[in-house]
């Protein structure tokens, strides 16, 4: 397989937290010492093996950057969190109490903890696979003190003037002259209560003292000059928040890590960005920034201004193929998506999974993970732009348990100390060979099958796409509400895409435009052509008066490679 440099990026997201965490007797809200936690160093180079094999080019190890917990780790020098700001035993990810640390539950050994996130930084790349971490830029825990500073590096709030709501040289927004009250969270009593006075604001941009429960209480919001009171921006001379956040992004780039996933980095000042990443480069040229944000009217701001690599495609495609599966929305929405984001689709990151997102498998959602096919062949390979999944999303992991914090809902918690079940079965103590059901089994083949193809095809790693549903709307041997038919091609390479999203299998005849063949320089005639997905040869033409014809399962997809010689 060639450099990873060169691939069209498949990301496998995983928590470490979960991921090497094989105790199957979980009390729901146990503490660590009942309920365990996976280790950074069980994350062996068997392991990654199999994450490679699986088509992935890169890893992203979500929550590894120290952030509120409940645990006792003061022996270590690693000040006691408050319990009643965590959400859930294990804290969330989201909720750093330190930028220049890595979470101790993740370590072995607590005092290596930094060597041990370098040594499988290092395995990761031995391994063939790329690193991704989480850079956090809007919010902190409500206790945010780092013992890890560098020398010469203030930390957030130093020096703060609280008797302002706002001052371009504050880290935090405060809310003068109140104490923090958020409303339903029992803050303590005595000795054991949470006080902060005068309150920040909360990280979801709450400015106020009161904020709910569903709210982000638990963390900050950080100040990068902008003004919530008048919307006045202070950004000269260069705000301090600015320059620490700099000296974080580039202590971990100096790390080898080879990307950031920057968490909501929509609500971070556009210009902040502008600013910030080419320095980090200067550290490492080929690093890559990918953004979460939720804002399709910012999508070309924060790829041509900003300097993002990547975006989140989240309510654009997922949204779509989401209420395709679970609403019965026409599968025609398809190509609104494409249009929407037509001239930047390379830098579009899609999935269908994550650790926001319900599980496709849960009921919640799908229900059942054989019925992934369709949305995963289109998410996938309908651009050039990355794709991502979520660890346990391949053998169909449905979140059916209730963990604590985080009840019932289709997501996999990340506020508590939990375990996956099928992730627990299949990894089995690290050695890669757990019982699987058929069912699983299938499933795994498949998505190792479909991942592997967005790389050895070039056709998906670097090839046209053309969407054919235009001239087939009209036609009765298609059902353009449950199918969706497009074509990817590069050089001599061409392959026909047709996916479908009903119960019911079928039988297709699809009109290919005289327009694509002029596009793509396509010739026409019969063709000896091969379904990727089952390896399955058969003669099929390839006209603009003849059209294409081929069986597609329920819930199912077809790839038809077809090689020519006069496509230039």
């Amino acid at each position: 397989m060639e450099k990873t440099d060169e691939l069209k990026p498949v990301i496998y997201q995983l928590l470490p937290r979960l991921f090497t965490n094989y105790t199957s007797d979980l009390v729901p809200d146990g503490t660590i010492e009942q309920n365990g936690s996976g280790k950074l160093n069980h994350i062996t180079s068997t392991v990654l093996k199999q994450i490679r094999e699986l088509g992935a080019t890169h890893v992203w190890y979500t929550g590894v950057i120290e952030h509120a917990h409940t645990p006792d780790y003061t022996k270590y020098g690693i000040p006691r969190h408050n319990p009643h700001v965590i959400k859930g035993k294990a804290g969330s990810p989201y909720a750093i109490t330190d930028y220049y640390d890595i979470d101790p539950d993740l370590a072995v050994d607590v005092d290596r903890r930094i060597d041990e996130f370098e040594k499988l930084v290092a395995r990761t790349h031995r391994a063939g696979l790329k690193v991704i971490m989480d850079f956090v830029p809007n919010h902190v825990a409500r206790e945010y003190a780092s013992d890890h500073l560098p020398a010469g590096v203030e930390d957030l709030g130093h020096g703060d003037n609280r008797e302002m709501f706002f001052s371009p040289t504050n880290n935090f927004y405060y809310i003068t002259r109140q104490q923090f009250a958020p409303i339903g969270v029992d803050l303590g009593y005595s000795k054991d209560a949470y006080i902060e006075f005068p309150a920040k604001a909360s990280g979801d941009d709450c400015f106020t003292a009161f904020p709910g429960k569903n709210n982000w209480y638990d963390t900050i919001k950080l100040n990068y000059g902008y003004d919530y009171g008048d919307h006045s921006r202070h950004y000269d001379p260069i705000p301090p928040t600015w320059l620490k956040m700099l000296n974080i992004l580039r202590y971990w780039a100096a790390k080898s890590v080879d990307g950031f996933r920057c968490d909501m980095a929509h609500m971070v000042p556009v210009d902040f960005w502008r600013w910030a990443i080419p320095q980090v480069r200067e550290v490492n040229p080929d690093i890559i920034f990918i953004a979460e944000i939720y804002d399709v009217g910012l999508y070309r701001k924060f790829i041509y201004t900003a300097g993002f690599d990547y975006l989140y495609d989240k309510v654009n495609l997922y949204d779509s193929l989401r209420a395709i599966e679970t609403a019965n929305h026409s599968a025609a929405t398809l190509t609104s998506c494409w249009q929407t984001v037509d001239g930047i689709a390379p830098h579009m990151l899609n999935f269908l999974e994550n650790h926001d997102e319900q599980r496709f498998a849960s009921i919640q959602y799908a229900g059942d993970a054989a019925r992934v096919i369709p949305s995963l062949v289109v998410s996938a390979m309908i651009s050039t732009g990355p794709f991502m999944i979520y660890a346990g999303q391949e053998l169909g992991e449905p979140a059916a348990d209730a963990e604590g914090y985080s009840g019932h809902d289709g997501r996999t918690t990340i506020f508590d100390y939990w375990s996956i079940p099928t992730l627990r079965r299949w990894l089995n103590h690290g050695r890669c060979d757990g019982q699987l059901s058929d069912k699983e089994q299938w499933l795994r083949s498949m998505y190792r099958r479909i991942l592997t193809l967005c790389n050895t095809e070039r056709a998906i790693r670097e090839g046209k796409f053309f969407d054919l549903m235009y001239v087939n709307y009209e036609n009765p041997r298609l059902n353009p509400h449950r199918h969706f038919a497009f074509l990817r091609a590069d050089g001599d390479e061409l392959l026909v895409i047709t996916v479908n999203f009903s119960d019911e299998e079928a039988n297709v005849e699809i009109n290919i435009p005289a327009h694509a063949f002029d596009y793509l320089d396509l010739r026409r005639g019969n063709v000896v052509a091969t379904e990727l997905l089952t390896g399955q040869e058969s003669v099929k033409t390839i006209s603009d008066t003849t059209p294409f014809a081929t069986h597609i399962p329920s819930h199912g997809a077809v790839i038809w490679k077809i090689r020519t010689t006069k496509i230039k």
